[in-house]
């Protein structure tokens, strides 16, 4: 079945694996309807743990259910899945290596009604920073499908951010999700654009804007941490310049990571992301990814400027 929402997908996927795979359980925060945990729940019951508005509480048992060998998927806002978890999430998770994986859902700009206070905007900068930690952050639902049955089958700690809206798919159906690996969605040679999770979208609409102008190489980024740095100089290739797009801060998450890399290079990288600002409420999604600059016209504004300084 084809999804246009993440978090169906993922409540979904979660459910056909669990059909064969009796070591899957998952441990929701109150927001089983919203994370789509309550599908799991529908299916699985006994598998299914309703921890309260205990956000540390449910990390916690999901480490003592790790070490007994389940593989516990927390799930809760992005906001709340670290924020309010972090110190078990380092001291006992990361530290312990312990096969925990953490579904931020509602990530980013997505729920745009209820503000600042639910609305996270570092979580990928927060995840990358903790050793140990895989951090995925796909660009659809389908990549979603990919991404979950991936994680299922690595051992180790993960974070798994999800947007809350739908929008069209981007990438493949089934194409196998590789934890580390960027790819090509769109050719081009002269500025490439890394984008991950919905600015992938945006990134492709931005490429398709400048044809015949500039020739825009579009890399999905769905993993930030691996980040397999000999593949992604490789898939840049000649291109002149690398622009950065993310529903983020411009801090600690995919601009970081892909400046790290190419640190080094003669290369310029610049980034469009969220300017080092906590979100806000909107009457919707759309008006808060204009305001915040997370448009293909804000994209390809900013090739056009690395263009023009090459």
């Amino acid at each position: 079945m084809i999804y246009t929402n993440q978090r169906l997908a993922y409540g979904n996927t979660l459910k056909e694996l669990g059909k064969t795979n009796q070591r899957i359980v998952v441990l929701d925060a109150d927001l089983g309807g919203s994370t789509m945990g309550k599908i799991f729940e529908e299916a699985f019951p006994e598998r299914h743990f309703e921890m309260g508005i205990a956000e540390a509480n449910m990390t916690s048992v999901a480490a003592g259910l790790a070490q007994t060998g389940k593989i516990p998927f927390t799930n809760s806002f992005a906001v709340f899945a670290g924020g309010r978890a972090f110190d078990q999430i380092r001291q006992t998770i990361a530290i312990g290596r312990l096969n925990v994986k953490i579904c931020g859902a509602s990530s980013g700009m997505s729920d745009f009604g209820d503000g600042a206070t639910h609305q996270c905007v570092e979580d990928l900068a927060l995840f990358r920073a903790v050793p140990n930690m895989t951090v995925i952050c796909p660009a659809d639902a389908n990549e979603t499908v990919e991404a979950v049955k991936a994680i299922v089958e690595y051992d180790g700690p993960c974070y798994l951010r999800l947007n809350r809206n739908d929008y069209p798919n981007v990438t493949p159906e089934g194409k196998k999700f590789e934890i580390g690996k960027p790819y090509v969605l769109r050719d081009g040679k002269d500025i490439a654009v890394c984008a991950t999770g919905y600015m992938v979208a945006a990134a492709k609409e931005a490429a398709e804007l400048l044809k015949g102008e500039i020739s825009v190489k579009v890399i999905n980024v769905p993993t930030l941490k691996p980040l397999d740095e000999e593949c992604l100089r490789r898939l840049v290739g000649e291109c002149g310049g690398v622009i950065t797009a993310e529903e983020h801060n411009i801090i600690g998450g995919l601009g970081s990571a892909v400046a790290e890399i190419f640190r080094k290079d003669k290369k310029p990288v610049d980034f469009v992301g969220i300017e080092d600002k906590f979100g806000c409420s909107a009457h919707n999604y759309k008006e808060l990814l204009e305001y915040y600059g997370l448009t293909k016209e804000h994209i390809s504004a900013a090739i056009r400027e690395m263009a023009a300084d090459k």
